[in-house]
């Protein structure tokens, strides 16, 4: 995983009866849900309306011919 100042980068290895989506899903809810128990007080100031961190969307794509080595290099180079 690596960030960048409005977007994220993860390299992960799933099994493939998952759905993309689904994934995707769980990592927002369950971040969201973290960092609203850890930092409640502060967050609540600037999130006063709705307690939303991400957007609805997302990329996601599959490596394919490139090594998993190649593309954890590139998202290591971001941010």
């Amino acid at each position: 995983m690596e960030t960048d100042k409005d977007h994220m980068h993860f390299l992960i290895s799933y099994d493939t009866t998952d759905r993309v989506c689904d994934i995707v899903k769980i990592v927002k809810q369950e971040t969201t849900y973290y960092l609203w128990q850890k930092y409640g007080s502060f967050l609540s100031k600037q999130y006063w309306k709705k307690r939303i961190f991400w957007s609805d969307g997302y990329f996601a794509c599959s490596i394919g011919e490139v090594s998993s080595a190649t593309i954890q290099k590139y998202i290591e180079s971001q941010g």
